[in-house]
């Protein structure tokens, strides 16, 4: 059957003319809606001086005052919402672990929207109503399990709502049901092929899994690569966070060369996360976002804290929808060891170009003699070498790779494959044992 290459071609197809301007017409919309729904937002922008009737261009977004994860802790549950509890149909929420949860509300129409932006990023890739699709995230409180779950509905594809962990029913589903399409973390990717090998199940002969959409953990170009070629398919970075519905933000096309991020749902800008100041396109720095396809909880210029850039050109795709490149990690997550700002995603990149290691690694961070210092744990794979000089040699060359990139020497230790401490939920990457008084 032959198929369009867009999901929702009225809006994939939009020039940047027109994206901007359905921006502008929906963004004055949402002003309205938070101002006259919402006592939290107007207040905030009666004081920034930032009534809806004050912004009349995209440029005058920079005048309403930035959103943070904390404002969502101190509204707690509902404070930011802009219409009453009676037309909300779901609520998501994060674990609040540290504190009060960030709660998000959503109406049917919300959900409705949120469940066409995931179809429209499983389209992109391929996906069609043939395919059968498989979940192994989490279902409840978690967006990455209802969020997919609906997209994938909506696209008209059966749906196997496996859910988080029990990797050898998981394994079964692919092979019983014929599951060619598959959303997992990173992490979670690279085990299902760990208990794959030990099973004997060979990805390529004993399933027809063909397509894979990873994130919800920053992860490198080289992970990707391995994961596509342990599996055998084309593996696609997704972004989404609960503050923004979940899964279906940004999503890569086939291409594969940044995840173009919706514009008719989102206004994205990319700051210096110190000065708050906005850096050109293809430089790095915070993503924030601004709803404008909302009605429970619209958020106005969002800090994600998640660090990224625009991709500067256009897609071969043909989509003029921003690109955003994968998330370096997050401004809250760097580790500051020595006055040096790092990054996880910088040693992983460097690890993952080494096929004698496997894909799990702990860095730890502790005090020794009133020093700070780093431990990099990394699993050895089955190219397993059996000579000591080799691996010194292989310690050696991780290490001088390492302190290229992150100026710090740490100290590298192989250890077997598979005794690291697995998770079913994101990859536990870091362990800072540091005491602070």
């Amino acid at each position: 059957m032959s198929y369009s290459p867009y999901f929702n071609p009225d809006m994939e197809t939009l020039s940047r003319l027109e994206i901007e301007a359905l921006q502008l017409k929906r963004l004055k919309d949402t002003l309205e809606h938070c101002f006259n729904g919402s006592a939290f937002y107007k207040k905030r922008l009666m004081e920034a001086g930032a009534t809806p009737d004050k912004i009349n261009s995209l440029d005058d977004l920079r005048r309403i005052p930035f959103t943070t994860k904390q404002d969502l802790r101190d509204t707690y549950p509902f404070g930011i919402a802009s219409v009453p509890l009676s037309k909300c149909t779901r609520l998501h929420s994060s674990s609040g672990t540290t504190g009060n949860p960030t709660v998000i509300l959503h109406t049917a129409r919300d959900l409705e929207q949120w469940a066409n932006a995931v179809a429209r990023c499983l389209w992109m890739v391929g996906c069609r109503p043939e395919d059968v699709f498989q979940n192994t995230s989490g279902y409840g409180m978690f967006t990455g399990g209802l969020g997919f779950q609906y997209g994938a509905e909506k696209l008209g594809m059966l749906t196997v709502p496996a859910a988080a962990g029990n990797t050898l029913r998981q394994l079964k589903f692919f092979t019983d049901f014929g599951t060619t399409v598959v959303h997992a973390i990173p992490s979670y990717a690279a085990r299902l092929y760990e208990v794959m090998c030990e099973r004997g199940i060979d990805p390529r002969r004993d399933t027809k899994l063909k397509i894979l959409a990873i994130g919800a953990e920053p992860h490198s170009e080289d992970t990707r690569k391995r994961i596509e070629d342990m599996l055998g398919v084309k593996a696609y970075n997704s972004f989404g966070m609960s503050e923004m519905c979940g899964p279906g933000v940004a999503f890569e096309c086939k291409e594969q060369n940044g995840m173009h991020i919706w514009e008719d749902y989102y206004i994205v800008e990319i700051v210096d996360p110190d000065t708050l100041e906005p850096v050109p396109d293809g430089e790095t720095g915070e993503l924030v976002l601004t709803t404008i396809n909302r009605e429970a909880m619209p958020l106005l210029r969002y800090r994600t804290r998640d660090l990224t850039r625009i991709i500067p050109g256009s897609c071969p795709c043909g989509r003029e929808h921003k690109r955003l490149d994968r998330m370096k990690g997050r401004s809250d997550d760097m580790i500051i060891l020595k006055g040096v700002n790092i990054f996880p995603i910088q040693i992983e990149t460097i690890l993952m170009q080494f096929k004698e290691l496997a894909s799990d690694y702990l860095i730890t961070i502790e005090t020794r003699e009133n020093n700070d210092a780093m431990t990099i744990d990394v699993e050895l794979s089955d190219i397993f070498i059996d000579d000591m000089s080799a691996l010194q040699r292989l310690e050696k060359e991780i290490t001088r790779q390492l302190h290229d990139e992150i100026l710090i020497t740490p100290k590298v230790r192989f250890v077997p494959k598979g005794s690291l401490p697995k998770s079913e939920g994101k990859a536990v990457r870091v362990k800072d044992l540091r005491k602070t008084f």
